[in-house]
């Protein structure tokens, strides 16, 4: 070894009794049996090793010094008496005959315990990262990130694929979700974007003459935190391929991704070439999302027919969606629950109704079923045993709400989820267009750099939401990994799409005017994915929050409470770039 040490904390064996060593790390915790014997651990990125203690005087020494402070040991290696099998290092120990203080803790009493940190409240562990990445297992993580990122570098540059860094400033672009703006001082009044993705610069690399683009890319974006989802910025396996089409990019990540996850996931199967498709349509109607957890066998079924004129109000008119499970053992409260659940996730209420051992529908909103009960059975093939989640709404709701019950019940009902492998899918076909809730106007419904599948014929001639996109999504255990499409390469076509959603010609030119120059001089039939590196590792790690992944993560309110930033920044530095601030003060309640 170099530095100070001959040997790591997790490095040395029964084979290593007698040899004279040097180790560094964190004082972990003493033991103290008498004044002059007592069992030190001592902690480094590797692993931990026993120092005993059998002076007085060494005794003295140590007994002055806070836990987590940083200590070089040097002493012999002898054979422990009493052996602890459940460490590498658990046949071993050294005696000291020096002990170094490399650098002092000056607190007596931590922010919490490094061992136990995950039990820590969530705001405290990102103020003290630096102390949370002690713990073994919040470091190991940051250790399998890097891992699979190495991994899938490699792998993408065996598929002849070059890594090719693109610019962090740039301009504002419409993708979808808000910028990061930087002001520019040298062109007052002007500002660089962050880029939420690389999605510009990749495309006019595959018109440049690049056959095969990749890199680990930090895309920002400002937006509100999600479980699956970092605020302010986070990385993606960003890809494209010239002269490529959508059988391409899936052949590619159909090869590079399940030896990743069988390699370094927590489960060790994971799904072969081909993974199964499914158009948006059908997902939307037989699992209620566009990210189904395919490792649970439950469908959504259309009960619209068979329920709607029950006389149970929330049907009528409605759409009704029901999903069907045996071995369901819930109790009343359990069954409460699971719809209180359903109605949090999706904002939409949940029913339900069970068949008892003679076929009758008992429970619930059984007895609106009463008079419709064989059509009821029939229609959704029940029997004995069963139990039935039910909702209702316009069509999108009921699908979402549906999707939100399927998953629940696939959790609850015995038999009916895989927990140890990891299921891929690729949803495609999905709408080109589709009417903005919140605008109540067409708008592109994924990514406007698209392909219309039809081409100019389809943007001529079809009912703009009849028309599907060559667009597809990687799903994987009900998390989406990446989006992806085929380009729009044609200038002609791309103008058209976007007038369609009352953009015009100008309007392009002027939002995207180096892509479309660029295409106007011979651009290449391509496409492109980009799966979430953050999620990846997430759903490797078999972690619910993306930030245990993520060194240095923000907290849900976008900020870094380490560091504090968000901060307030010299008047000076606001002069420099021409900014005024304009904050309104907010009103104090009498």
């Amino acid at each position: 070894m170099t530095q100070s040490r001959t040997h790591t904390c997790n490095e040395l064996r029964l084979s290593d009794a007698g040899k004279i060593v040097t180790l560094v790390g964190w004082y972990e915790n003493l033991r103290r049996v008498s004044k002059n014997l007592g069992f030190l651990i001592l902690r480094d990125f590797y692993g931990t090793t026993q120092i005993v203690i059998e002076t007085e005087e060494m005794m003295e020494q140590i007994s002055g010094v806070n836990t987590e402070s940083t200590i070089s040991v040097t002493g012999t290696v002898r054979e422990r008496s009493s052996k602890n099998t459940n460490l590498p290092t658990g046949e071993i120990e050294v005696v000291p005959e020096k002990i170094e203080i490399l650098g002092k803790c000056i607190y007596n009493e931590l922010p919490f315990e490094i061992n136990r940190s995950k039990e820590a409240d969530e705001n405290t562990r990102l103020k003290y990262r630096y102390l949370d990445l002690r713990n073994p297992a919040v470091k190991s993580k940051i250790v399998l990130r890097c891992n699979v990122v190495a991994e899938l570098r490699r792998s993408m540059m065996e598929h002849g694929f070059l890594e090719i860094t693109t610019p962090i400033l740039t301009c504002s672009s419409p993708e979808g979700a808000r910028d990061y703006l930087v002001p520019s001082r040298n062109h007052p009044g002007k500002f660089y974007a962050l880029p939420q993705a690389p999605q510009q610069f990749k495309q006019l690399l595959m018109t440049s003459g690049f056959d095969r683009y990749f890199q680990i890319a930090p895309c920002f974006r400002d937006e509100d935190a999600r479980a699956d989802r970092s605020p302010g910025e986070f990385y993606q396996l960003d890809m494209e391929m010239a002269f490529a089409s959508q059988e391409d990019v899936f052949a590619v990540l159909e090869d590079v991704l399940p030896p990743v996850f069988e390699k370094f996931g927590t489960y060790k199967t994971a799904s072969k070439a081909p993974f199964c498709r499914i158009s948006y349509k059908d997902a939307m109607e037989k699992y209620g999302t566009d990210k189904p957890d395919l490792r649970i066998d439950l469908l959504v079924q259309d009960a619209t027919e068979c329920m709607a004129d029950c006389g149970f109000g929330p049907f009528e008119g409605n759409v009704v969606k029901a999903v069907v499970a045996d071995g369901f053992k819930g109790t009343r409260k359990v069954i409460d629950k699971l719809c209180a659940d359903v109605e949090v996730q999706a904002g939409n209420k949940a029913y339900w109704f069970k068949v008892d051992e003679n076929g009758a529908l008992t429970g619930g909103i059984s007895k609106f079923l009463q008079e419709h009960a064989e059509a009821v059975k029939e229609a959704l093939g029940l029997k004995p045993g069963d139990f039935v989640g039910v909702c209702a709404g316009k069509k999108q709701a009921a699908q979402k709400t549906a999707g939100v019950l399927r998953r629940y019940i696939g959790a609850l009902a015995e038999g009916h989820m895989k927990t140890d492998c990891y299921e891929f899918c690729w949803i495609v076909d999905f709408p080109m267009y589709e009417i903005g809730e919140e605008s109540g106007e067409l708008e592109f419904c994924h990514n406007p750099f698209s392909m219309p599948q039809g081409g100019m014929d389809a943007l001529n001639n079809q009912d703009p939401l009849s028309i599907n996109a060559y667009q597809y999504d990687l799903v994987c255990n009900g998390v989406e990994l990446s989006s992806g499409a085929v380009r729009n390469h044609d200038p002609e076509i791309m103008v058209k799409a976007f007038q369609i959603v009352g953009l015009g010609e100008d309007d392009v030119k002027a939002k995207f005017p180096a892509m479309y120059n660029a295409f106007c001089y011979g651009a290449p039939p391509h496409a492109g994915i980009a799966p979430g590196v953050d999620r990846m590792v997430m759903l490797l790690a078999g972690e619910d929050s993306i930030r245990e992944i993520i060194p240095f993560p923000m907290n849900k309110t976008a900020q870094d409470v380490m560091m504090g930033a968000p901060s307030e920044v010299d008047p000076k530095q606001l002069k420099d770039v021409h900014i005024k601030l304009d904050i309104e003060e907010k009103k104090t309640e009498e």
